[in-house]
């Protein structure tokens, strides 16, 4: 087998990336601290045509360095908005009829694979803090919560990871033509 060259990957331009069809997901970061994953979280959406990514209260906004370093111009493809609390965004998300999904361990969660998108819905899927998580008066309004099993001794992810493994399953399911 011979890699594939860039010419053979055939890579839009970002002007044809944003007119294209995106998924019907909305990822939104609830206070992620790390300026690296939220570059790699800007990259991931970037990969899997999300509709656009929602930075909220602590999380840093491009222009950043430290951002662009990760997201490799992700932050220039990708719709980004800010909310300066995430409480705000899950309001407007709600009145334009989203289902909020939120990736927490949390008591009655469901397993990730377990849990089946639907074409003709519109998804947010929130992510936490490195150290916190999801805060519990978001996981609150949130409509379903979503756990990536693991068998390890750890029992948690980066959240870039887990992250791009959750955005993965939705594409899967939702991944526009």
């Amino acid at each position: 087998m011979e890699k594939k060259t860039i010419r053979d990957l055939h890579r839009t331009d970002i002007e044809h990336f944003k007119r294209q069809p995106k998924m019907s997901l909305t990822v939104v970061l609830d206070n992620v601290r790390s300026l690296n994953n939220i570059g790699a979280i800007f990259r991931t959406c970037d990969a899997f045509a999300v509709e656009r990514l929602i930075l909220c209260g602590i999380s840093a906004c491009p222009p950043s360095p430290e951002i662009h370093k990760t997201a490799l111009g992700a932050e220039d493809s990708v719709n980004w908005q800010y909310f300066p609390t995430t409480d705000e965004c899950i309001s407007d998300l709600q009145r334009q009829g989203y289902t909020l999904c939120c990736l927490e361990q949390v008591k009655g969660s469901i397993e990730l694979q377990e849990f089946a998108p639907q074409a003709g819905r519109r998804y947010a899927l929130i992510l936490g803090h490195e150290v916190e998580g999801v805060a519990q008066e978001v996981v609150n309004q949130c409509d379903v919560c979503l756990e990536i099993p693991q068998r390890g001794t750890k029992h948690s992810l980066n959240v870039s990871v887990s992250g791009g493994i959750a955005i993965w399953h939705f594409f899967e399911h939702l991944m526009p033509e």
